[in-house]
């Protein structure tokens, strides 16, 4: 879908390739900053991103 709403929520950890396809930029998610990737995981208008925790 290459919506990229993700990479404007959290461009810290997300980015996007060539194709305009979510890449992951880094999996280390410092304490502070998790409220806002969970945010943009939740705006993913295709599901495709979910969370794993450790």
């Amino acid at each position: 879908m290459a919506a990229g709403m993700c990479v404007m929520t959290a461009d810290r950890f997300f980015d996007q390739d060539d194709r305009g396809m979510v890449v992951v930029a880094t999996e280390e998610v410092p304490a502070e900053e998790q409220r806002r990737v969970r945010i943009a995981v939740g705006l993913c208008p295709s599901g495709a991103l979910q969370l794993a925790e450790d």
